[in-house]
């Protein structure tokens, strides 16, 4: 099996569980030394580890509660000494900004605590993370935010998620300009419906299946491995000639 990415190391945050969990494992599986944060799921981190080791891939977990603006220093500290001990360097090739919480945030039920904390992990984690990134980040790397199909078609039960996600949107294109120069590419992938614990309870619902899945030209949920496999290929050196773009993997959501 062909491995494109033997060599690189990659920083996944919010790596421990659903979709993250899924692009840790599959930039390994294409050669990745992964690094793959978590906040509460020390289980399900070393638990993704652990399947990653079998598949004979190469990953660690580090804690990062990335609501905290002060856990950023830390995180690459630990980063920094595990990638020196592995490779004898702190080079970073890939980052992909993942993490995320619970939730979507209305106006009838929001609060300054939730609306913080939305924006805290959607927002500004992925701004500081790439901030303290690019001292470490390869000459041709590549950044991946993930952000949603919700930022370009927003609900009224999402505001705040869809507000959060738009400012993905902003960022990336930003990135893109100012990192080109160095050969790096950046770009963010939008999930639609995907089968994850965040939508738990509205797959609960036979109706609110049914209604998404006929707003869905493919007529399914997406998995975790559907947006796993557009970040490879963006992360690879297929992917080398698109940046600044927003890649909508939804499966033809409300088209």
């Amino acid at each position: 099996m062909s491995k494109p990415l033997t060599g690189k190391t990659a920083l996944v945050t919010g790596g421990s569980r659903g979709i993250g969990r899924a692009i840790a494992e599959r930039l390994a599986a294409d050669g990745a030394t992964v690094a793959l944060t978590y906040n509460s799921s020390k289980g399900g981190a070393d638990e993704a580890v652990a399947e990653i080791e079998k598949a004979g891939g190469s990953a660690f977990a580090l804690k990062a509660e990335l609501l905290d603006a002060g856990a950023i220093e830390p995180l690459f500290e630990a980063l920094d000494a595990e990638l020196a001990r592995r490779h004898g360097s702190k080079t970073l090739d890939i980052v992909v900004n993942n993490a995320g919480g619970n939730g979507f945030g209305g106006l009838d039920n929001a609060t300054p605590e939730s609306f913080d904390a939305m924006f805290n992990v959607f927002v500004r984690a992925p701004f500081f993370i790439l901030q303290a990134a690019l001292s470490r980040l390869s000459d041709g790397g590549r950044v991946i935010n993930v952000s949603s199909a919700f930022a370009t078609r927003p609900s009224p039960m999402a505001s705040m998620y869809s507000m959060a996600k738009g400012s993905i949107n902003v960022f990336t294109h930003s990135l893109a300009m100012e990192l080109g120069p160095r050969g790096i590419t950046a770009n963010a992938v939008a999930p639609g419906w995907t089968s994850t614990d965040m939508n738990a309870a509205v797959r609960e619902s036979a109706e609110m299946v049914s209604a998404i899945e006929a707003d869905t030209a493919l007529g399914r949920f997406g998995e975790p491995s559907d947006i796993a496999d557009v970040v490879a290929f963006l992360a690879s050196n297929e992917g080398r000639w698109v940046t600044g773009q927003i890649v909508e993997a939804s499966g033809g959501y409300k088209l």
